[in-house]
C-alpha cells in the first residue's frame, strides 16, 4: 500500500525542503553529509541509531551495531546513525549495506564515517556520511541505543522523523510538522520551476530572480 507522505517527499529535493523549513522557522538542513557510494537522492521515515565509544557493556547481548535497526526498519526507511564519538572508525559497513538493500531500506546517513563504500556502490545502495574510512568499528565503538533521539549536525533527530538527502545536504523534518513542511516545499518548488522555465524561455535572469525570489521565503502577514 502506497504512503502519500513518502510519495510527496520523494518528489522534492533537499533544497526545497530546506527552504520550507526556513520559511516555517524550523531548523534547516544539515550541511556536509554527502553521497559516498552512489549519487542518488534518498528520502523516507527515519530509524535512528546512536553509537558510543569503547566496547559494549559486558552484560549486553552480543550484536553488531545497526543490525537491530535494519531488522526492525520499515520498507522505504532511512537509517540515520550518530557516530560522533570522536573515535576514528566506521559507523556503517558492507554487510549492513547488503542487508539493508535486501530489506528494501532506502539508504543510510552516517553522522560520521562509513566503510566498504565501493561495495555499497557495486550493489547500488546509497550511503551518505562525512567521509570514508577502512577502520572497523569492532573493539572501538558500540551501539548505545536504537530508536532514541540522536544529534545530526546541531539538530536533534527523533525516530519516526522524515528526511530527504541529496548532494546538497540532508533536510530533517519533525514528524509532527511533515504535512506543513510538504505543503510549503511543494509551493516553493513550483514557483522555482516556473522561474526556471521563464529563464529558459529567454527572459532576463535579473528580472526573473528579482524581488519575488528574494522574498520567496518570507511569511505573509496574517
Amino acid at each position: 500500500m502506497s504512503d502519500p507522505i513518502s510519495e510527496r517527499l520523494a518528489r522534492l529535493d533537499a533544497c526545497a525542503v530546506s527552504d520550507a523549513l526556513d520559511h516555517l522557522g524550523l531548523p534547516s538542513s544539515v550541511t556536509g553529509l554527502r553521497p559516498l557510494s552512489v549519487r542518488q537522492r534518498i528520502s523516507g521515515r527515519v530509524t535512528t541509531v546512536r553509537l558510543a565509544a569503547g566496547k559494549p557493556p559486558a552484560e549486553a547481548p552480543p550484536r553488531h551495531l545497526c543490525t537491530t535497526a535494519i531488522d526492525g526498519a520499515e520498507v522505504g526507511a532511512v537509517i540515520v546513525v550518530e557516530q560522533k564519538t570522536g573515535v576514528e572508525c566506521a559507523g556503517w559497513g558492507g554487510i549492513l549495506s547488503n542487508a539493508s538493500r535486501g530489506r528494501g531500506i532506502s539508504g543510510v546517513i552516517v553522522e560520521g564515517l562509513a566503510r566498504d563504500v565501493d561495495e555499497a556502490a557495486d550493489i547500488g545502495f546509497p550511503v551518505y556520511g562525512r567521509g570514508a574510512t577502512a577502520r572497523t568499528a569492532r573493539g572501538r565503538i558500540h551501539e548505545a541505543e536504537t530508536g532514541g533521539p540522536i544529534t545530526v549536525g546541531a539538530q536533534t533527530v527523533s525516530d519516526g522523523d522524515w528526511v530527504v538527502a541529496d548532494s546538497s545536504g540532508a533536510a530533517f523534518v519533525p514528524a509532527a510538522s511533515i504535512e506543513t513542511v510538504l505543503d510549503a516545499a511543494e509551493n516553493i518548488a513550483a514557483k522555482e520551476a516556473a522561474m526556471t522555465k521563464a529563464v529558459l524561455a529567454g527572459n532576463p535572469v535579473s528580472a526573473v530572480m528579482g524581488a519575488n525570489y528574494e522574498h520567496l521565503l518570507e511569511k505573509k502577514p496574517a
